[in-house]
């Protein structure tokens, strides 16, 4: 039999799938595939048949030895005149075995060669074409429902495979997290069975050491009662020893006694004579003080007090220019030699010269000009001076410009309070660089002679004119003229204010290199070597209102008697002169030593804890010998 050609009636790709050209299936799976379709149609053609089958296409056991059937899908597209103009595919079956009838296209029964079939090469009716465009085409959605359902139960066994993998997946993690929380659980059950063992042996090792301590008492206790048994043993023992020699040292405390109460009575004489001879000793050098004041006192009223009508001082003797203890005078001698191998006796012309010591005097003014009476200010204050000294600049030429600038702000100081601020700082300074302590008083002393204390008296042969002298008891110049005499007071009264709060501050866990003890040293020399006017009035004021609580509180008795010294010999003196200049600042003083000032805390001498803001923008108030110099008279010189 030849080729037979059909034309299908499909697309050539139908849901995506494209026809195989190369399908090759075994004989076997064919006819299973054949039988599935025609049990299909046969349960699902509404429309008869034009013929039935007569016989079932499966094939014997017999059959499985021939060639195997196999459809092909040829690629080559044509188009037939008698069919409509859409493309269609032809169908090449090969037939190699005997089968002479296939029917509808899908279902081919092969029969045994001596039945009756229907020829391939017949041609059918109308009918019969429609029917079987009508068995394809039902074909064809049966194979598209089969793939469908195919594709869908690939899709539903993935998907589950899917969810048996995230299932296990899950299960696995599961089962890791119940196995790290049994291994917690076992640590911490662990642990709890260590702390019990441990808990439990502790108690058992408190137990064995509360019983060795008892057992250790009771051995103590033993003792303690055989201790005390041996104890009274040996007092009896001593007590009848003692009985024995009762008697005969009854007899010797008598003669003791005897010889003792000679012997205090002798003492008792001695000391009685010791204290007489000593209040005599006091005496004798109290009224030896008392004379040598007066005699020095004696002679600086016959030297100064005579003046005529205009106030001027007359002549002084010319071997009595100077005025001032030897003490003094060495002491001076010694800072102004030590100034001037350290600092150099032109450092005032150099300081204004060189850029940097003037940039360095600006940063030390700036902090010296701030300082207050408050604690945490002083401490602040003296940290950063300290910072400035160990600049780069020579050690030796810094503690001087701090000097420099501390003596010349003072005299702008607005309160007691400022100063003893100062003398906290120079206290704080001076303790990191004792140097700055002998170079601060050299400077000091040549401002102010009245620190030394020293005082010159004017002497034709001495000095070329008033002028020069007033510039040798320190007076300033300003625009070629000399200050008026209101201005040199005013600065003399804050420089002595500065040395009077100097020696008498006391920092706690520091040493004060110029102490009290100098303090009192300066007041006896002051009143044994200078004599009483304007000017030694104004600096003694001075010295007593900032340091007089001070000297008090160290001194008492001692100081008290000074200061009858100062009540009976030195403000005595001043009265005789009658000198209406003296009148407002001897008051002052006057009333300072008979009211007992000198035993009330001065106001600013204890440091605030806190900055307060209502005293640092006071002005600066007049003291009360400073208002007469403004408002009553000019001095003349």
């Amino acid at each position: 039999m030849g080729i037979v050609q059909f034309d299908i009636r499909c697309p050539q790709c139908v849901g995506g799938m494209l026809a195989d050209p190369h399908i090759d299936w075994s004989f076997d799976d064919l006819i299973t595939e054949l039988n599935t379709i025609d049990e299909k149609l046969q349960a699902s053609t509404l429309v008869p048949l034009h013929f039935s089958k007569t016989q079932s296409s499966e094939l014997s056991a017999n059959d499985k030895n021939r060639k195997a059937f196999v459809m092909r899908v040829s690629d080559d597209e044509g188009y037939d005149e008698d069919e409509d103009e859409n493309n269609s595919r032809h169908l090449v079956v090969d037939n190699r075995f005997d089968c002479k009838d296939l029917s509808d296209g899908v279902d081919s029964d092969c029969e045994s060669a001596d039945e009756t079939q229907w020829s391939l090469m017949d041609k059918g009716g109308v009918i019969e074409g429609a029917l079987i465009e009508l068995s394809h085409d039902h074909q064809l959605s049966v194979a598209d429902e089969i793939r469908n359902r195919i594709s869908a139960f690939r899709t539903d066994l993935t998907n589950e495979k899917e969810k048996f993998t995230n299932a296990l997946s899950r299960a696995d993690k599961c089962k890791e997290a119940r196995l790290e929380l049994d291994r917690k659980r076992d640590l911490q059950f662990q642990r709890q069975i260590a702390e019990e063992l441990d808990n439990h042996l502790t108690d058992v090792q408190r137990h064995h050491e509360y019983k060795s301590q008892i057992e250790e008492k009771k051995i103590r206790d033993d003792a303690a009662v055989e201790e005390a048994k041996r104890k009274q043993k040996a007092f009896q023992e001593e007590k009848v020893r003692q009985e024995k020699m009762k008697a005969e040292e009854a007899k010797h405390q008598a003669e003791k006694k005897k010889e003792e109460e000679a012997k205090a009575k002798a003492k008792a004489k001695a000391l009685e004579a010791e204290r007489v001879a000593k209040e005599a000793a006091d005496l004798a050098a109290d009224v030896a003080e008392r004379q040598k004041a007066a005699d020095a006192l004696n002679a600086s009223k016959v030297a100064n007090i005579k003046g005529s009508s205009s106030g001027e001082q007359i002549k002084a003797s010319e071997g009595n220019v100077l005025k001032a203890s030897n003490n003094a005078i060495k002491m001076e001698e010694k800072r102004v030699q030590l100034y001037n191998e350290m600092v150099g006796k032109d450092f005032a012309m150099e300081l204004v010269s060189n850029k940097e010591y003037g940039k360095l005097a600006t940063q030390m003014g700036r902090r010296i000009k701030t300082i207050s009476g408050a604690k945490e200010n002083v401490r602040t204050k003296a940290v950063e001076l300290v910072q400035l000294i160990n600049s780069p600049l020579p050690q030796s030429a810094n503690i001087a410009i701090f000097a420099e600038k501390l003596i010349s702000l003072c005299t702008s100081a607005s309160s007691n309070g400022q100063l003893y601020g100062y003398g906290h700082v120079i206290v704080m300074v001076t303790s990191k660089f004792p140097l700055a302590m002998d170079i601060l008083l050299a400077k000091l002393n040549k401002v102010c002679i009245f620190t030394v204390p020293k005082y010159l008296s004017y002497s034709e042969t001495a000095f070329e004119s008033r002028d020069a002298y007033y510039r040798a008891i320190g007076y300033q110049e300003k625009d070629g003229k000399l200050e008026t005499t209101d201005d040199y007071l005013m600065r003399l009264t804050n420089q002595m204010k500065l040395y009077g709060a100097l020696v008498q501050t006391q920092v706690n866990g520091i040493r004060n290199l110029h102490g009290i003890e100098e303090g009192w040293k300066w007041l006896a020399m002051f009143l044994n070597a200078l004599p009483a006017n304007l000017h030694t009035l104004v600096a003694l004021d001075a010295f007593i209102e900032m340091a007089g609580f001070g000297l008090y509180r160290r001194y008492k008795n001692q100081f008290e008697k000074l200061i009858n010294i100062i009540s009976g010999n030195f403000i005595r003196a001043l009265k005789e002169r009658k000198d209406a200049r003296l009148i407002k600042v001897l008051a002052n003083l006057e009333e300072y030593v008979e009211s007992n000032k000198f035993k009330t805390e001065p106001e600013g001498w204890r440091l605030r804890d806190s900055l307060d803001s209502s005293n640092t923008d006071h002005i600066f108030k007049e003291t009360n010998y400073q208002q007469p110099y403004h408002n009553s008279y000019s001095y003349r010189r």
